[in-house]
């Protein structure tokens, strides 16, 4: 039975090729995110252990920002002294960094990472956990002297002696290349520029008094936690935060974990898209070859094979088909992640795939998957063919109970389909976002599976509609291939389920995206009463001679200054909750248009006070005039009392939890130093706002970074982010096209095979090969066009839903992309053209004798 079974699997090789690229492409995605996430994380493991001084004393921070505040923490320069003189201790070393810093060419161009990645200035300190080191010129000696490190210097075409213009938050200042330093360690993608210690004390800190941390070296046989208690006790109850290198590498470790996760699950998301879709092609791959092979199976069974053994038969040569797509998929996995770390080389992320990181649970989840996949998707297949009867089989007889399982697929389908209704009708009318979130995650998965189950169902009404101009433009050759469409509805629905899929989840995610898209715009267009906001170009605080320019610009009428500060509030209900709060000037309803349900901004901009988002308020029990204490960056506290509740349309105000906001009096006393991170300017009178943005253009051109932006340029900039996520949902779209055309293409071969004899009859009553291959074509324009108009349908209910969980946080209007649904539906009938290329083409040129004669 196994030399037979090996024997059909290579007699069907080439048939189950397209099969075996849907395994391929599922295990590729899998292993190719789990190692590149295991490349990543290991190599940045290597980077903070090696340059992780032994210990490490820096500022405490006892609240994490979301954002970016510009809030510098330091710690005395003094300390240096005191620490060297503690028993174990070999040196200690100031460190003065920051990562808010703008470097400027000679062309008044940033020179830096436009990748997202920082770009850092610090002081030059050579030690043995240094991740560069000195390779051309000499170390910067003085204020005018620094050194850039070799990628930037490369990429940005800097040379030894140009010169560039540091913008720090301190104040402005050039200085001249005198060295380039390489990375001995992986590039993160960040700009390094070196100053001498002095220089950077004064010119990134303000002052050589302080320092950002203070790193210590221990003495020969002094363990890093026995020297981290020596300094603790040398501290003497002073709040610092003290860290061993292990301790320091684990943080940094942890703080990168989230961009790891997000790389993983999206790849990951690649990788459950092909294998859905793969599931669907192999079902139907098996079904129509055991449906080909129905009087080979019967002589099997008539030479003695029982049904155990027919099943068997079946899924070993699924397990085969697993084993071989899961091997090449490994291989393509390994691939793809290295063209992954080649392209985040382009975007100055320098890993090495030498280092390459293949854990043995990369292949082991590999050949679980290829090799799952197809067993499980064998499974209903086998069952049918071993329930085949002997005599039956070689009759070619239709296998008996064929109408059951249609009844059965109703009456789950139904079922589910109910459920998953009732859920997302739930999810509509929750009132809680968690709540809403759960049910629309359960409503989705039921109503897919049961239209994946029901989809035989919903062949013959919807095609028949969807093909009914087919028979009119067509004539009989349009009619035969509605019919052929129609002749077996379990193949024409798996066929069309793996493009139903992506479908559905690219008209859910349209519906989405549209729906935040005019929901901020008419936020903005509520909110934004200001002419223009200058803001950096990556949100991050600048200078303060950035607002004494705007302020001196001829033609600026009102200014209002925005800082951000990372605040902790005690609430009634007990909470303690750690987020940000906004600082503005006075007159701040001139800039935007606040709608309180309580108080004023007047009231919630005198210092001692803040304003509240309404819905944050009611949920914690706050009211006008209750008192919160508060607590800052750096450990100042004290109370806040609510003199306003704002009700914005969002739920946690502008983004930010709690929606909270003070007068910038208050941050002065409590978190002093905070720079500005927006400008809100009016036009003076006389002055017409395009008169005001040419000026502020102009008198901000030593700022390339900083940007003046109207509403139009706000809504421009919302459209691009949501736009990133669309084009990932976009690519999502383009592996599941892939899966169904492979999908399509194998049906329509095998289909091709198995009416080899009806096909040449037809050709023998005068059918020309033109006709047939139309025939074809429109088979599978009809099959593909009955998945994107399922998937659509369905992916729009899932669109409706998800906008009313966007509704509980302030995101209202509901739009639908009409012009994006039309398209979609186009390009699937394109899809299916281009996917009955190959199949059209062999059967046109059948040998017309060969054909009849074909059993």
């Amino acid at each position: 039975m196994l030399k037979a079974t090996l024997r059909s699997f290579l007699a069907h090789k080439g048939r189950l090729l397209l099969s075996a690229l849907a395994v391929v492409l599922s295990v590729a995605f899998v292993a190719g995110s789990m190692i590149f996430s295991d490349t990543v994380s290991r190599t940045f493991d290597r980077l903070f252990a090696s340059t992780a001084a032994d210990v490490t004393v820096a500022p405490r921070r006892e609240l994490r920002s979301p954002l970016r505040t510009g809030a510098l923490l330091t710690v005395p320069a003094s300390l240096a002294r005191r620490l060297s003189g503690v028993p174990g201790v070999a040196a200690a070393h100031v460190e003065a960094s920051v990562d808010t810093v703008v470097i400027l060419d000679s062309r008044n161009e940033p020179v830096g990472p436009t990748t997202g990645a920082p770009t850092i200035a610090r002081n030059w300190e050579v030690t043995d956990h240094s991740p560069v080191e000195l390779t051309s010129g000499h170390a910067p000696h003085g204020a005018g002297q620094a050194l850039l490190d070799a990628d930037t210097a490369a990429h940005q075409h800097v040379r030894i002696g140009d010169v560039l213009t540091v913008q720090a938050q301190p104040g402005t200042f050039r200085v001249r290349v005198v060295g380039v330093a390489t990375f001995t360690t992986t590039n993160p993608g960040a700009a390094l520029l070196y100053l001498d210690t002095p220089t950077a004390q004064a010119r990134l800190l303000g002052s050589a008094a302080r320092a950002t941390s203070v790193t210590v070296d221990a003495a020969a046989g002094v363990s890093d936690p026995e020297l981290k208690r020596r300094v603790v006790a040398a501290l003497d109850g002073a709040t610092y935060d003290v860290r061993t290198a292990g301790e320091q590498a684990e943080s940094a470790a942890a703080s990168l974990g989230p961009f790891l996760a997000i790389v993983k699950f999206v790849m990951l998301g690649f990788a459950g898209i092909a294998v859905l879709a793969g599931v669907f092609l192999i079902v139907n791959t098996f079904a129509m070859l055991i449906a080909q092979r129905t009087r080979e199976l019967g002589l099997l069974r008539v030479l003695g094979a029982d049904r155990r053994q027919v099943r068997r038969s079946v899924l070993t040569e699924a397990v085969l088909l697993g084993l071989a797509g899961s091997t090449l998929g490994l291989a393509a996995g390994i691939g793809l992640a290295a063209g992954l770390i080649r392209l985040l080389g382009a975007f100055g992320m320098h890993l090495r795939t030498t280092e390459m990181a293949i854990g043995w649970t990369t292949p082991v989840a590999a050949y679980v998957i290829g090799v799952g996949v197809t067993f499980v998707a064998a499974c209903l297949p086998a069952r049918r063919a071993a329930a085949v009867s002997p005599m039956a089989a070689l009759a070619d007889a239709e296998v008996a109970g064929v109408g059951r399982p249609l009844r059965v697929r109703a009456a789950a389908g139904a079922v589910l389909g109910t459920a998953g209704a009732a859920a997302l009708g739930g999810c509509a009318a929750a009132g809680r976002t968690a709540t809403a979130v759960t049910l629309l995650g359960f409503g989705v998965v039921l109503t897919l599976v049961a239209t994946v189950i029901a989809g035989p169902l919903l062949v013959r009404p919807l095609i028949r509609v969807l093909g009914g101009a087919v028979p009119a433009f067509f004539g009989a050759v349009g009619r035969m291939s509605q019919r052929n469409a129609l002749r077996n509805p379990r193949r024409t629905g798996a066929t069309a389920a793996a493009l139903m899929v992506g479908l559905a989840l690219v008209g859910g995610m349209s519906v989405a995206g549209a729906s935040m898209t005019r929901s901020i715009d008419h936020q903005i267009e509520r909110t934004l009463g200001a002419d223009y906001i200058v803001q950096n170009r990556d949100f991050v605080p600048f200078p303060q001679r950035v607002t004494d320019t705007v302020r001196g610009t001829p033609g600026a009428g009102l200014v209002v200054r925005q800082r951000l500060a990372a605040i902790a509030v005690r609430l009634p209900d007990g909470k303690r909750v750690e987020t940000v709060v906004s600082g503005y000037d006075r007159r701040l309803d001139d800039v935007a248009h606040m709608t309180y349900t309580a108080g004023n901004s007047a009231a919630a901009l005198a210092d001692g006070h803040l304003a509240m988002d309404v819905g944050f308020a009611r949920s914690h029990g706050v009211r006008l005039g209750t008192v919160l204490p508060a607590e800052f960056q750096g450990g100042r506290r004290g109370g806040l009392a609510v003199a306003a509740l704002t009700d914005q349309d969002t739920a946690e105000g502008f983004g930010i939890q709690g929606g909270l906001y003070t007068g910038i009096g208050t941050l002065d006393r409590y978190a002093p130093g905070t720079p500005d991170v927006a400008l809100y300017v009016d036009a003076a009178a006389g002055t017409s706002p395009g008169l005001l943005r040419a000026r502020l253009e102009k008198a901000l051109v030593p700022f390339p970074n900083v940007q003046v932006r109207d509403q139009a340029d706000y809504k421009k900039l919302v459209h691009d982010q949501i736009a990133v996520l669309l084009y990932l949902v976009y690519a999502l779209l383009a592996l599941a096209i892939v899966i169904a055309v492979l999908g399509v293409v194998n049906t329509l071969a095998l289909s091709v095979v198995e009416r080899t004899r009806e096909i040449g009859l037809l050709r023998a009553i005068g059918l020309a090969r033109r006709q047939l291959r139309l025939m074809i074509r429109l088979e599978s324009v009809v099959i593909a066009v009955f998945g994107a108009v399922l998937g659509l349908a369905l992916g729009l209910v899932w669109g409706v839903c998800t906008q009313r969980v966007l509704a509980l946080q302030g995101m209202k209007s509901l739009a639908i992309p009409w012009s994006t649904i039309v398209a979609v539906v186009v390009g699937a009938a394109v899809v299916g053209i281009v996917a009955a290329l190959l199949p059209a083409l062999r059967a046109s040129r059948m040998n017309v004798l060969a054909a009849i004669a074909h059993e």
